[in-house]
């Protein structure tokens, strides 16, 4: 089960007092969750006017860089295409698991220094993960117009007769070239059609060379024929192809045309190969530092609710809890006996579970403790497409 819960009660005579009954009671004695420490550094505090301002930019904060990890993951699974399966190994957290990195927490001080005030810290995080998604913008544009590109290519090689390049089906001596009266035109069939061709195509107009038509390529709607005529009656012939449903395609033969085609295709798939490794690297990296730099802005949050909920001097322990499937209700109901001496409303929710797939951020549910809820589960981060 991939869910957690990020709680927060108020500390007794010392935090690891008030972790210790919390198990206790949860682990040791029911089996209803594992339970992890969160740890919190010593943040400073700022002002009571200050911590409710921040409480509701945090919880703006929180919401976008939820959505840019979303989107770096949607984006990684785009990527990979057929190996979607491999979505876990990549999608990682300081180079291990998202829930391992959940639930041994260590405040990264060096990019979050705390001596800075809680403003500023969320700042911080806030131009670090813009940065990323101005970045992810850039290269997902670059990427799909390389791949759309190729895919076009693609499909011009292997589609119906009526759209696709003809010049892999085609060779020099199907054509007289260099002619200062003759040409050789393409003309694509229904198959349906292609007794009619060969008892009419002589006739269509004057000026054709008797027998010219050669069956070049056929597949199961279409057949792709030569005819060769006088350069002056090829409007003519178009006119009289096209009353007959018989399609002309546009195509002059040109060797040095046909190889820069087949050179621009390897060239394409050649960039794809190198931007694709580069691609995965970068998306790899970011959705580690934007997944961290979420659960940071969670950090804040816990200490200004906390603060906010119980009070000065700063006394409170965070929890990770990893509610046992078949026992979450009864886990809330523990819980809600345990500390439902903190708020006379709390016992209860105000509002329902919101469940969005992928990492959910539940601000729905009160409780008398500090609660909020989060699904690392990597399958449901890429199941919907967020770029």
């Amino acid at each position: 089960m991939s869910e957690f819960w990020l709680v927060s009660v108020p500390g007794d005579k010392t935090p690891q007092q008030a972790f210790d009954k919390l198990n206790d009671v949860t682990k040791n004695q029911n089996g209803l969750s594992e339970n992890y420490k969160f740890n919190i550094p010593d943040l400073k505090v700022g002002t009571l006017d200050q911590l409710v301002g921040l409480s509701d930019d945090l919880g703006k904060l929180d919401g976008f860089v939820e959505q840019v990890t979303k989107k770096l993951a949607n984006y990684l699974g785009e990527v990979l295409e057929n190996q979607r399966d491999k979505i876990s190994e990549n999608l990682l957290a300081n180079g291990g698991a998202l829930d391992a990195y959940l639930t041994n927490f260590h405040w990264d001080a060096a990019k979050y220094p705390t001596k800075q005030s809680l403003r500023t810290i969320s700042e911080i995080i806030g131009k670090q993960v813009n940065l990323i998604d101005a970045e992810l913008k850039t290269k997902s544009a670059a990427y799909n117009n390389l791949k759309g590109n190729l895919q076009n290519l693609e499909k011009k090689k292997t589609g119906s007769l009526l759209t696709r390049n003809l010049a892999d089906l085609v060779r020099k001596e199907h054509f007289v070239l260099n002619s200062e009266y003759l040409t050789t035109l393409l003309v694509v069939i229904p198959k349906t059609y292609l007794p009619e061709w060969w008892a009419k195509y002589e006739r269509l107009t004057q000026m054709i060379a008797p027998r010219s038509s050669q069956l070049v390529f056929e597949d199961s709607d279409h057949a792709l024929v030569t005819i060769t005529l006088f350069h002056k009656v090829v409007d003519e012939f178009r006119s009289k192809a096209r009353e007959n449903r018989f399609i002309v395609r546009e195509f002059s033969y040109d060797e040095e045309t046909i190889a820069a085609g087949k050179n621009e295709l390897t060239k394409l798939m050649n960039d794809k190969k190198k931007h694709y490794g580069h691609l995965i690297r970068w998306l790899k990296i970011n959705f580690s530092e934007s997944f961290t730099a979420w659960i940071h802005v969670k950090a804040l949050r816990v200490f200004v609710e906390s603060v906010l909920r119980y009070g000065l001097p700063v006394n409170f322990q965070a929890v990770i809890v990893h509610p046992n499937r078949r026992n979450v209700r009864r886990l809330k109901e523990v819980l809600n006996n345990m500390y439902s001496h903190l708020d006379s409303t709390g016992s209860q929710s105000v509002a329902d579970n919101v469940d969005i797939p992928g990492m959910v951020f539940s601000t729905g549910d009160y409780y008398p403790y500090v609660f909020f809820k989060l699904n690392v589960d990597t399958s449901d981060l890429v199941s919907s497409k967020i770029v």
